[in-house]
């Protein structure tokens, strides 16, 4: 059950969301504001680790195509649809309207929430411009915000030490809150290899949110994302980046949510 926190030491239970399957890989049908009631409920709860998946059609043709990663998805307490096409392909499939989290949008509503009741958060993922900018966006905003800390892995394999200390480091800081912006499926498979070690009670695989929250990255008009254009928003600005993602993932995404949708493939 999720639940939203009425007063200190209340919880309003609310039903959990449902869930589709897309391609064969899990989406829950919600929004930010039920996303935030599970995340409150599992920060005060403080009984294990869970994540959450911000799952766009990237995410679901890497779940289909690779099994293991299909497994990892589905150790996420929540897939959240991030993309338009992926709400709209799981609302179709639960006969309801698209229901969508786009993980800058989770991102900037949690240090909203998190600002009142005290939440701490830390950023793992990125550049340490990118965090800076992060952070001092984030604080600039909500002034009460407890940041407990930051780090930019190396852009290598990390020797076993160095990623003990990493993980020392994290729980040391006893975050509620772990964003992890490592990239799709980087971040997921980091996720989903440390969180028996992990002493968070949420951890969220928030993509590019961080780029976007600090401003390196121009997010697309709210208007363009909700046609569906985001993807190619990104490719005109980011070419080099995002094509693959476009140009490659994107057709294939189409191709399987039609033949699944028509009924003339099973994905499940």
């Amino acid at each position: 059950m999720a639940s939203v926190l009425t007063s200190p030491g209340i919880l309003r239970e609310t039903p959990l969301p449902a869930c589709a399957r897309v391609l064969g890989v899990p989406v829950h049908s919600i929004e930010v504001q039920d996303t935030l009631a599970c995340m409150s409920q599992w920060i005060e709860k403080r009984d294990r680790t869970r994540w959450i998946a911000v799952t766009s059609s990237h995410g679901i043709v890497e779940g289909f195509k690779k099994a293991d990663f299909r497994n990892i998805i589905e150790s996420a307490s929540l897939s959240v649809p991030d993309g338009m096409w992926t709400a709209t392909i799981a609302g179709k499939k639960l006969s309801s309207l698209p229901r969508r989290v786009r993980g800058a949008d989770l991102l900037l509503e949690f240090c909203e929430l998190a600002n009142q009741r005290g939440y701490s958060n830390y950023f793992y993922g990125d550049t340490e411009e990118v965090l800076g900018l992060l952070s001092a966006k984030l604080m600039g905003q909500f002034p009460s915000l407890k940041i407990s800390g930051a780090y930019s892995p190396p852009f290598r394999t990390l020797t076993p030490e160095e990623d003990a200390e990493i993980v020392r480091t994290i729980n040391e800081a006893r975050p509620d809150v772990l964003w992890v912006g490592l990239g799709l499926p980087k971040q997921e498979r980091w996720i989903y290899e440390h969180r028996d070690r992990l002493k968070v009670p949420v951890t969220v695989a928030v993509g590019a949110a961080f780029k976007f929250v600090a401003g390196t990255v121009k997010p697309a008009p709210r208007a363009v994302s909700n046609l569906g254009l985001e993807w190619l928003w990104r490719l005109l600005r980011e070419p080099k980046k995002c094509w693959r993602r476009a140009l490659v993932y994107g057709p294939q995404f189409a191709l399987h949510s039609y033949l699944e949708l028509k009924g003339f493939r099973n994905y499940d």
